[in-house]
């Protein structure tokens, strides 16, 4: 594969490092955003079918061995990326994982222990925290100031973790999914999203809640951006600022996928494949990164790894809102395929699938932990 030749914006420019937002940008289709019981109901069906084919009902836990639940739900983004090892480090923004002690004294000790921990780690803010555990950019902020990093903590569960992180203070966002099969000796990537963080720009006369609703995609969305923003809704914005909606580089929160499937390389295969080599029996999953230049994204250089999701990662390019229904449960199937036959292979190997009994439970209770968890910015 050769890289595609593309434009990319100038560094002082809104999506810098990007390949250019196309003007189909303000546009949404009619399913992505649609109550996720709706939209799964045809996958759920075919998974049916896939553990009959397959005879297991949790194969997708057993896609890689070394993780809980493979990464399905309810795993620590902290021990998945710890399985990043070697000269791979390199790719990947520092980190630090901290708990929000419950019980006498709690805050002060969360407090304390956050900012030992950044000290040791090197890390200073401005920096990202997000919960230790969760999916769909649930409870990720960009924390600027001291006062931040404690409203950050005191409003987080008690007894829960959570992890502050180098900010990769880039414009360029990208998801690469990627899979290899047990005994294959090269892995793919089946799917690249380019995320896009949607600004408005002020005019000096309206306020923000009326440059968000006055957007051609935003308006349609509302509800993704008040919240987050509500600080400043009435304030008339300056003309010529610049307000960016969304910060963490998820759909579910307003950020704007495309599909970059023409522009993965072979450098890019090649490099992501060498990373996931150095990951424990790691075979397929998500990698978010972040980066100032496309064109060295695609060979395989100066990017830094955010986050990697395990078996329950998405190909998210199927919310480019270009994209037909079918195409999306087209590409759904495909991933599904992979889960249930890497699954089943690694059953053959000797390794075990998760109970449903267990699965449930881990499920559960990320569920019940996500809805006590800071606003996402």
């Amino acid at each position: 594969m050769e890289a595609t030749s593309l434009k990319t914006q100038h560094n002082n420019e809104p999506h810098a490092g990007m390949p250019a937002l196309d003007a189909s940008a303000a546009d949404i289709s009619w399913f992505e955003f649609a109550p996720s019981h709706l939209f799964y109901t045809p996958i759920a069906l075919y998974c049916g079918w896939l553990m009959l084919r397959h005879m297991g009902l949790t194969l997708p836990t057993n896609t890689n061995p070394h993780l809980p639940f493979s990464g399905l739900v309810g795993e620590s983004k902290y021990e998945v990326m710890e399985e990043i090892t070697g000269s791979a480090r390199d790719y990947v923004s520092p980190y630090v994982k901290c708990v929000r002690w419950s019980g006498d004294g709690a805050l002060k000790r969360s407090l304390k222990d956050a900012r030992q921990a950044m000290k040791e780690a090197g890390l200073a803010l401005p920096l990202v925290a997000k919960p230790d555990m969760g999916m769909r950019g649930a409870g990720v902020q960009l924390v600027k100031t001291d006062a931040e990093l404690d409203a950050y903590i005191e409003s987080y569960p008690a007894g829960a973790e959570f992890m502050l992180q180098a900010l990769v203070d880039e414009e360029g966002e990208a998801g690469v999914y990627y899979i290899k099969h047990p005994g294959e000796e090269k892995g793919q990537i089946i799917s690249l999203t380019l995320k896009y963080f949607p600004r408005v720009y002020g005019d000096g006369k309206a306020t923000l809640r009326e440059l968000i609703m006055a957007d051609p995609r935003a308006g349609k969305v509302p509800h993704l951006y008040l919240e987050r923003h509500k600080d400043r809704l009435d304030e008339v914005i300056p003309s010529g600022e610049a307000i960016k909606l969304a910060f963490a580089g998820n759909h579910s929160k307003g950020t704007i996928f495309r599909n970059g499937n023409e522009h993965i390389t072979e450098g890019m295969v090649k490099r992501f494949d060498e990373i996931a080599k150095t990951m424990n029996e790691f075979h397929v999953g998500r990698f978010d990164v972040r980066f100032g230049s496309f064109d060295k994204f695609q060979n395989g250089e100066d990017f830094k790894i955010i986050e990697v999701n395990g078996a329950g990662g998405e190909p998210t390019h199927i919310w480019d809102s270009r994209t037909t229904l079918w195409q999306a449960y087209k590409t759904l199937m495909q991933q599904y395929g992979h889960l249930y036959a890497i699954g089943a292979k690694n059953r053959k190997r000797g390794h075990a699938p998760t109970s449903l009994r267990k699965l449930a439970k881990a499920w559960w209770r990320e569920k019940q932990l996500t809805k006590q968890y800071p606003i996402t910015h």
